[in-house]
């Protein structure tokens, strides 16, 4: 109902620009909002207030004028004037309950919308190092950017999935010296496990399966490897030298082998972080890699576009970015003295090549400890020459996972941590994708096991699945009594749906199309959640208060295309979060 009037207010405003009482280049789009008091009617607009500017006049004058431009419609009764300019809709008794038939005419379509009109949207989310296995942390990301992918998606937009792969730099030579070590604790030998290794069980996996198909391949002496380092921690020594001496040391003794050993522990994570995610109901049409961007030359290309603008400058021997110029804190090395390129100098390549896919609107999904990173990064688009307005940073606070009253610790180079899939093991692939967007995404969170796991109307996703599974039991019931329901009488007869309950659920259905489109719009995919939960609220209540299957075969008919709205509705809904709509709980 709300698009409705929005058309009819687009309908006036564009004969008022005909006349000439408004301006032809006014492009506010009319607002419309559900009115507060049913005193005000149903529906209102402040376009008269917007527009009285433009059409140099009073806004109540400018609203009378809209008013007049209206074109008639039978679902509204009255249209008139309030306060400083308001424009009040009061709508006919049929327009509540039209929202039935609409529903059961688009299906799995109501809700969706052409409002993005096909802007192309690029949103990358996750893009966790694939340096060991994606834990409760990465959990929110996930399902926060897939929701908010598909949000977009039902409103019109082109979208585009992209996870970051980060198979280049320090961190993933780490995890390859790291398995190679524990590949030579297969082959018998016994050596000092860096500090700043990665110390999963996963690397014992992965090198006692690099062991079993290479056999002593690998294998070089240990008194090669130890020979002439640097101290580690806890000795007296530094745990960051040490280990960038063994990844030394790994290439040198290793040579040409040492990028097969490396492969071995990429794929290997990458595959498992592959299935995860699409076990998790998170899907991607695009795995990037970092290593092909500098393969590529595209890092070297964005750098050389800065060093021409003259943004690059050398000191103490590293290449550094005045990032400064743009808003930036400090300025920032992308190229360390000896020569390798940061992980700030492959970000500035990738949101180059970003712009130059043409997407109208670039989305990164990132830790919320990453709120620092953004402006430099928007400092670099801009002096590529790109346009900074068109990437959206959306920051994301890490779930924490609690087993009683103690903190599960989240370090993946300690090993110590909950993967995402015990997660799901434990409550569920449901249970947890609807907690971890129950909250803005910008606020804490602190996943509760034992609620997740409850089959009570305490457990938010249980409730609400529960009502779609309800209504599924009450068709049960109606083919075991013999009955059917007749959908066009039901439909000739919904005016007879007067009981409060009854207009309380009627009223929520009509906003789900502008939850959707809302949440879409704002990246707030717990818009959604929370509408859910109203309107399974609206229906457990309805459900205790009023009968279904009675005598009445119209009254019956008509309650039974409502529920069945519903019914649909919620099973929308739930799509759209990646969820199941059980039939029976």
């Amino acid at each position: 109902m709300k698009n409705r009037l929005i058309r009819l207010l687009e309908h006036a405003i564009a004969a008022l620009q005909a006349s000439g009482d408004l301006p032809s280049d006014s492009t506010l789009r009319p607002g419309i909002e559900r009115a507060r008091d049913a005193q005000h009617g149903d529906f209102a607009s402040s376009i008269a207030l917007s527009f009285a500017k433009a059409a140099k006049c009073p806004p109540r004058q400018l609203a009378e004028r809209i008013i007049q431009q209206l074109p008639g419609d039978p679902l509204v009764v009255k249209v008139e004037v309030a306060g400083p300019g308001f424009i009040n809709f009061f709508l006919a008794p049929d327009a509540h309950t039209a929202v039935v038939r609409t529903i059961h005419e688009e299906g799995p379509l109501f809700g969706r919308s052409r409002i993005g009109a096909g802007q192309k949207v690029q949103i990358e989310f996750v893009s966790a190092n694939p340096t060991g296995p994606l834990h409760v942390g990465h959990g929110r990301g996930a399902v926060y950017g897939s929701v908010v992918a598909s949000l977009l998606q039902a409103c019109g937009f082109e979208v585009h999935r992209e996870y970051y792969v980060n198979d280049a730099g320090r961190q993933m030579d780490i995890l390859a010296t790291s398995v190679w070590l524990r590949y030579l604790e297969e082959c018998g030998d016994v050596l000092p496990f860096p500090s700043n290794g990665y110390r999963g069980e996963y690397i014992r996996t992965i090198a006692w399966d690099l062991h079993h198909s290479a056999g002593d391949r690998y294998r070089r002496p240990a008194t090669d490897v130890l020979q002439g380092l640097p101290s580690d921690e806890p000795d007296g020594g530094d745990k960051e030298l040490y280990i960038d001496a063994m990844i030394d040391r790994a290439k040198s003794l290793l040579g040409n082998d040492y990028r097969l050993v490396f492969d071995a522990g990429l794929t290997s994570i990458l595959q498992d972080i592959r299935d995860d995610l699409d076990e998790f109901g998170v899907t991607y049409e695009e795995w990037f890699s970092e290593r092909r961007l500098a393969d590529s030359g595209a890092v070297e290309g964005a750098l050389g576009v800065l060093r021409e603008a003259g943004l690059l400058y050398q000191q103490d021997g590293a290449t550094w970015f005045a990032s400064t110029r743009f808003g930036d804190e400090k300025d920032r090395v992308v190229v360390r003295e000896n020569g390798q390129i940061t992980y700030f100098a492959s970000d500035i390549a990738y949101h180059w090549h970003k712009l130059q896919r043409g997407y109208d609107q670039i989305i990164n999904v990132w830790g919320a400890d990453h709120h620092g990173y953004v402006p430099r990064v928007k400092g670099a688009i801009q002096a590529l020459g790109g346009d900074a307005s068109r990437l959206h940073v959306l920051l994301v606070q890490f779930a924490v996972l609690y087993r009683g009253a103690e903190k599960v610790q989240m370090s993946t180079r300690s090993g110590e941590f909950i993967t995402l899939r015990q997660l799901r093991g434990e409550v569920g692939r449901d249970a947890a994708r609807f907690f971890y967007v129950m909250r803005r995404s910008d606020q804490h969170m602190d996943f509760d096991l034992k609620l997740a796991t409850s089959k009570s109307n305490e457990n938010p996703v249980y409730y609400v699945q529960y009502a779609h599974a309800r209504i599924c039991s009450v068709f049960r019931q109606l083919d075991e009594k013999g009955w059917a329901r007749n959908l066009q009488q039901g439909m000739d007869h919904l005016k007879r749906l007067g009981e409060p309950h009854e207009a309380a659920v009627l009223s929520s259905l009509s906003r789900y199309p502008e939850v959707v489109e809302s949440a879409a719009l704002s990246h707030e995919p717990h818009q959604l959640v929370q509408y859910l939960r109203q309107l399974a609220s609206d229906f457990h209540t309805y459900y205790n208060a009023c009968p279904f299957l009675i005598d009445d075969h119209e009254l019956r008919d008509a309650r039974l295309n409502l529920i069945d709205a519903v019914r649909q509705v919620i099973a929308n809904g739930l799509d759209l979060l990646g969820l199941s709509a059980p039939e029976a709980m």
